[in-house]
């Protein structure tokens, strides 16, 4: 049989489940997932191998309209999705009607490329509320295969990955057979940490955050790692640590507990926090974090 290969980007609104339908295909936790908008930031890929195909997956951030110059970098990895997709899967979740940008939802309805439209969170709504959202996306984007699942619950997705399969080309895989992702190992370190971050701080703080894993020492039985928690203000610093340095704690402990995991060996984690004023619009900081690169 000949090989297939090709490009499968997922793009959407923020919180409609990108991350987790992206996990449910890769059969691994590589994006992170929180109940809270902007989670994702970068864009991250995901690879499933099989002996006749290579499917490479994009995660993108939730599409919205860039307030600060760490926001326009995402919106810049979403729109690279749209350039080098072979097939696009647009999320939606049951009880949307709309993109938040009207810009990308006319690339979506003008694409010339295999569209998917998934609706998502199914299992919050009944039959009839089902059907009324499938025929009213038909309509609005008629383009587009549209199938009604569940990511949380793997509801709908294998019959989604076999049409993904059917449309792929006919190509040599992009990568080693043996990979997962494209990202490095601190890269899934500074995600952890600011999973962490994200479930248990309010307001502002997790938005203001950026993880910088500094050393990362893989030894025979454990791997040691020092990573640095940047916050935009001295104010922001102390929360973050908490009351005698139990906040810090505690995100420490859950985040070696979900690398260890991740990793499959004992990890040892050190953590810091250091300010860096305006990290988020700061041109030179954001490219050293892995943004801005256009």
């Amino acid at each position: 049989m000949a090989h297939k290969a090709g490009f499968v980007n997922i793009v959407g609104n923020p919180n409609v489940g990108k991350s987790t339908l992206m996990n449910a295909f890769v059969g691994e936790r590589l994006s992170i997932i929180t109940s809270k908008a902007q989670t994702t930031r970068h864009r991250i890929l995901g690879i499933v191998n099989g002996e006749d195909f290579q499917v490479v997956l994009s995660d993108t951030p939730g599409i919205i309209k860039p307030a600060y110059e760490l926001q326009a970098s995402m919106m810049d990895f979403v729109k690279s999705a749209f350039e080098d997709a072979d097939v696009l899967i647009y999320l939606v979740e049951l009880g949307e009607k709309e993109l938040k940008d009207e810009n990308f939802f006319e690339k979506i309805t003008k694409a010339k490329i295999p569209v998917l439209l998934l609706l998502n969170k199914v299992d919050k709504g009944n039959q009839e509320m089902v059907e009324e959202q499938v025929d009213l996306w038909k309509t609005k984007v008629p383009n587009a295969e549209v199938f009604a699942i569940s990511a949380l619950e793997n509801f709908g997705v294998p019959q989604v990955f076999n049409r993904i399969l059917e449309l792929l080309p006919e190509s040599p895989p992009f990568y080693d057979k043996e990979a997962l992702t494209d990202k490095p190992e601190r890269f899934f370190v500074n995600e952890i940490v600011r999973e962490k971050i994200l479930i248990h701080y309010k307001k502002e703080i997790p938005y203001s955050v950026e993880i910088d894993t500094e050393e990362f020492f893989e030894e025979e039985n454990i791997i040691r790692m020092r990573s640095v928690i940047m916050v935009e203000r001295e104010t922001q610093k102390g929360i973050i640590i908490g009351h005698k340095g139990s906040a810090l704690k505690r995100v420490g402990v859950e985040a070696r507990k979900d690398l260890e995991k991740f990793f499959g060996k004992q990890v040892h984690l050190e953590l810091y926090v250091k300010v860096n004023k305006n990290w988020r619009s700061d041109e030179r900081q954001l490219k050293r974090f892995g943004y801005n690169n256009k």
